[in-house]
């Protein structure tokens, strides 16, 4: 099973939303599953058959998320980010400042879905691949 120094590599390839697609496939061929990716202080779990489960510890000081769902503007700058204009931890920002608290990435479906913190479904998209 995969590990999570493998997983850092990964992801150290990633320098905007627009690297994106090509760190699923990577994740993806070393048999992560999905993924749940936490907004207040950027913890992630990651999950691998037979209940496989790697912890990443918290990344950043926590940050609160808004109880007010922005739908237009996260869609905006979600488009902004996935086109490589800002980074992650601005993407991070935005994610809380308009009511997103997780989201979870399901690599067998190639989908993208994020959360409030009431755990309601506010945006699914599917992945490029």
């Amino acid at each position: 099973m995969f590990t999570l120094e493998q997983i850092k590599t990964a992801h150290g390839k990633v320098k905007s939303g627009a690297d994106f697609p090509s760190y699923i496939k990577e994740i993806k061929a070393l048999g992560v599953t999905h993924y749940e990716s936490y907004v207040p202080d950027g913890h992630v779990d990651y999950h691998g058959l037979n209940n496989y489960i790697v912890k990443a510890p918290k990344k950043y000081a926590p940050k609160p998320v808004s109880d007010e769902v922005k739908i237009d503007q996260f869609k905006s700058e979600l488009l902004a980010h996935q086109q490589g204009k800002t980074d992650y931890l601005t993407f991070i920002t935005m994610c809380a400042e308009t009511g997103i608290e997780k989201w979870q990435i399901c690599l067998n479906k190639m989908t993208c879905t994020y959360f409030d913190k009431t755990g309601k479904e506010v945006l699914l998209e599917q992945i490029p691949q």
